[in-house]
């Protein structure tokens, strides 16, 4: 698999934008104010972007530890300049993991893993922002 990567976005109408792959797996982009919002923003989508990357390294790393997945949520935040360019300074990752058979320390510790080392998202924005995370497990089944 190559490792260039590449996307063409599309204007279709003022504030909004849709963005496909090659495949053409499109996602939908608009600026426009919250009460007004159809999709994610340029911003929301770096802020999914990071949390859905380290969410695969921690459900595949759990999965082959043998671990009972009832569901995961990443919230992500981010907090931005006042200035131009408004980039990110500082990013907060949230995991909440549903899970009877794991630990809040073996969470953790494969959080670090996957944010520290394997997610590639956050691998590129760790340069300019920095970026934390936190785990929570809400025990299941018992």
């Amino acid at each position: 698999m190559s490792n260039k990567r590449t996307t063409t976005t599309q204007y279709l109408a003022e504030f909004e934008y849709q963005a496909a792959n090659p495949q053409g797996n499109t996602v939908q982009i608009d600026m426009y104010d919250p009460e007004n919002k159809k999709a994610q923003s340029p911003m929301e989508l770096l802020l999914s972007a990071a949390a859905a990357c380290s969410a695969v390294d921690v459900i595949g790393i759990l999965k082959k530890k043998r671990k009972t997945i009832d569901g995961l949520q990443v919230v992500a935040e981010g907090v931005r300049r006042n200035e131009h360019p408004k980039y990110f300074t500082d990013i907060l990752l949230v995991f909440k993991l549903s899970s009877p058979d794991t630990t809040k320390s073996e969470l953790e510790k494969i959080v670090a893993l996957s944010v520290d080392k394997y997610c590639s998202v956050a691998a590129t924005i760790r340069g300019v922002a920095k970026v934390r995370y936190e785990s929570i497990v809400l025990r299941t089944g018992e």
